[in-house]
């Protein structure tokens, strides 16, 4: 099985893939078209050039791997990706051979987590109207962050069933730090996952956002709302 699992940044993603990449038969893969995403569209994000370098940055290349034999004869492959990658003239057509699942979480909490980690932001940055669009494009599961914060083990179970695998416990835990497969961006994004060792409790109240992002606020909740009612 090739697992493509679509969501914005700040969206429990980095968590998921640990999660997969615990168990002893799959796979990961951390966000293979970031470097042909930067290269192409020269967007200012942290570590750009660090990224570029580091990883491939041609997509046509990128996506043939996706569909290529899996890494370390692994059974099946996880791969994370982010919908705002995907920009015009980049191949899709490798998703219909995997099973594509949405993680969404509310526009509110995305908002203040990216916030504090980059100082400027679009609706376009944090990628909700382009996983509306890929969603319409390709289908696929939808899974909310916050009910698996809520209840991970029974979450994770139905989110197994609901593809046709066995669940395995190893998704619950993994060891603290960083990991083999992580991006070399993982050092600017992932400090906060690497201190875990599971999943974090539910999430509180949400947060309050500030005025001067607002406006992203409100083009983002109904998006939300949208995919929210077709969760898993």
């Amino acid at each position: 099985m090739r697992i493509a699992m679509w969501s914005g940044p700040r969206n429990l993603s980095t968590a998921m893939m640990y999660a997969f990449g615990n168990r002893a038969d799959f796979a990961v893969w951390d966000e293979p078209f970031y470097a042909p995403y930067l290269k192409a569209t020269g967007v200012d994000h942290p570590m750009r050039d660090e990224i570029i370098t580091a990883h491939e940055t041609d997509p046509q290349k990128v996506a043939q791997r996706c569909l290529d034999n899996i890494p370390a004869k692994k059974t099946h492959f996880y791969m994370k990706h982010m919908p705002h990658h995907m920009i015009d003239g980049f191949p899709l057509d490798w998703a219909s051979h995997c099973t594509n699942i949405h993680l969404i979480r509310h526009p509110a909490r995305v908002i203040t987590s990216y916030r504090a980690k980059r100082t400027t932001m679009t609706l376009e940055d944090i990628g909700f109207p382009q996983q509306a669009a890929l969603y319409d494009k390709i289908g696929g599961l939808v899974i909310d962050s916050a009910d698996i914060r809520a209840e991970p083990e029974q979450m994770l179970k139905r989110l197994c069933d609901a593809v046709g695998l066995d669940f395995d416990p190893a998704m619950l835990n993994w060891p603290k730090g960083p990991r083999k497969a992580d991006g070399i961006w993982a050092a600017h994004w992932y400090n906060a996952v690497h201190q875990s060792t599971g999943f974090a409790d539910a999430e509180g109240p949400l947060p309050t956002v500030d005025k001067k992002h607002q406006q992203i606020l409100d083009a983002a909740l109904p998006i939300y709302e949208k995919l929210l009612a077709k969760k898993l």
